[in-house]
């Protein structure tokens, strides 16, 4: 596990899902609601929580077992997310640790910001919803750049509008397409333990820079702490 310090960044920026925000209860809650409306049980939390960075096709898997084979998905898909929309921020909330995190780089006047695969229609009010557009100092979303992660577009995109160059930027995320996306990108790669992390290769075959546990020890890696 790398956990070594590293220079100190010009940026940092962090995936949404899983890595700054726990949205998993408003987006396994909305794959209940469609089973609560067919007259089905709701499914726990953790059946829902590994898929939660895959989307509305894990969502819909978990909680309905829906392929995108079939021939009512895209009606299943557009409920779901309109399902997901009305209850974007009822119990999603940034992660707890994740706050001294934030309040660190900020009182360097470093600056940090959200590179996501979420449609900006999701993450833009998640990001106010939370308190958090005033903070980050750029927010990129699925549909800004002309190919989402694990392609680098996004990263290059959030680094452009910064002002600062990739490979002085760190990219922190929970799913092995952002650590595809940051080396693709030439930024220093941060794998999140913490986060949702999906049903693939394990986090420790990822590649990354560096791997952490918790957020905190984003300070350790920077040498804030």
């Amino acid at each position: 596990m790398h956990t070594a310090s590293m220079p100190m960044p010009r940026a940092v920026l962090f995936d949404l899902d899983g890595t700054l925000v726990d949205s998993a209860p408003d987006l396994a809650g909305a794959g209940n609601d469609l089973r609560e409306r067919r007259g089905l049980p709701a499914l726990p939390l953790e059946r829902y929580r590994p898929l939660t960075g895959t989307g509305a096709r894990g969502m819909l898997a978990v909680a309905l077992g829906a392929h995108p084979e079939q021939p009512d998905f895209d009606a299943l898909r557009d409920e779901y997310l309109d399902t997901y929309a009305a209850r974007l921020t009822r119990s999603s909330r940034v992660f707890e640790a994740m706050e001294p995190v934030l309040a660190a780089l900020e009182a360097l006047s470093l600056p940090w910001g959200v590179v996501t695969n979420k449609h900006s229609r999701f993450a833009t009010p998640l990001v106010e919803g939370l308190g958090l557009a005033s903070r980050c100092a750029v927010l990129v979303c699925g549909d800004s750049a002309a190919r989402a992660k694990p392609h680098p577009d996004p990263l290059w995109l959030a680094a452009e509008r910064l002002g600062i160059a990739a490979a002085a930027c760190v990219y922190v995320g929970d799913d092995l397409r952002d650590v595809q996306a940051g080396r693709a990108a030439g930024m220093t790669t941060v794998a999140a333990a913490w986060g949702y992390l999906g049903n693939g290769a394990p986090i420790e075959q990822w590649g990354a820079d560096h791997l952490i546990e918790d957020p905190l020890g984003l300070l350790k890696c920077l040498g804030l702490d």
